[in-house]
């Protein structure tokens, strides 16, 4: 029988046992090059990690440093416009027994009482601005300064209705507009802030003046004059509340859309 020689069938097992480890590498070499591998990228990785939270905490000041911060804000309370916030308040009933002194028809007491209204009234115009010019605002002040504003005013003119001298229709609607418009300002306050208009500073104004003039006890053409000065208060009250109820709307409106767009744009 005739047979093929080993060296022409493709070597002995031996010789392709002894060159299969060169051409192919075994599965126990292949992990330990994995091994290697994950080992050299340990590092890098680390840095990387490690540059991460750095950047973190660099855009992340520390919860103390941010309690600190709030703490610096708000350690200024006792300033010179919260103080005069807070004569504004103590003057309120100051002002109410003073205009009810005497039954509320003494021509000297109302002079005493006008004096204390129109000390509210200055110091109405000057905290607010000297709390924006001197970077003086506070949370107690911004609480504060409406409710001292609506306090002096709603006691002037519950005072005037109650002695009669000023009809109660007049009261309810100055004093429902005010109310009416605070909260309707906390309604909108998710969407923006409604900023006060030049109507509704000259309103303060015409009725403070209007107010001042009733306190007094004017007789003759003064008292035809306050008449007058308060219908111009009455609607320059009405035109401005109508006006911050538009602009209400329309800042709700705003607000609704552009969390619409701010909504699509996401899910785009």
């Amino acid at each position: 029988m005739t047979g093929v020689p080993a060296s022409a069938a493709g070597g002995s097992p031996q010789a392709s046992a002894a060159q299969a480890p060169a051409s192919q590498p075994s599965a126990a070499q292949a992990a330990q090059a994995t091994r290697a591998e994950a080992t050299a990228a340990e590092p890098a990785g680390t840095a990387v990690v490690a540059e991460t939270a750095g950047a973190q905490g660099a855009a992340r000041p520390p919860r103390a440093a941010k309690i600190a911060a709030a703490a610096v804000n708000q350690a200024s309370v006792w300033n010179i416009a919260n103080f005069l916030t807070m004569l504004r308040l103590i003057l309120v009933p100051g002002f109410v027994a003073l205009m009810l002194a005497h039954g509320g028809y003494d021509p000297a007491w109302r002079s005493f009482a006008w004096a204390a209204f129109a000390i509210a009234m200055i110091t109405d115009l000057f905290d607010g601005h000297l709390a924006r010019t001197y970077d003086l605002v506070t949370d107690f002040g911004k609480i504060a300064d409406p409710i001292a504003d609506k306090a002096i005013m709603g006691a002037a003119l519950i005072c005037l209705s109650w002695l009669g001298d000023l009809p109660w229709w007049v009261t309810i609607v100055i004093l429902g507009r005010e109310l009416g418009i605070t909260l309707l300002r906390f309604v909108v306050i998710r969407y923006g802030v409604i900023p006060a208009s030049r109507g509704g500073k000259l309103k303060t104004l015409v009725q403070g003046i209007a107010v001042g003039m009733y306190v007094l006890a004017l007789t003759g053409w003064l008292a035809t004059l306050r008449f007058w000065v308060m219908a111009a208060a009455v609607v320059l009250t009405v035109a401005t509340g109508l006006d911050y109820v538009r602009q209400a709307i329309v800042l709700r409106r705003q607000g609704i859309a552009d969390r619409r767009a701010a909504a699509e744009e996401t899910r785009a």
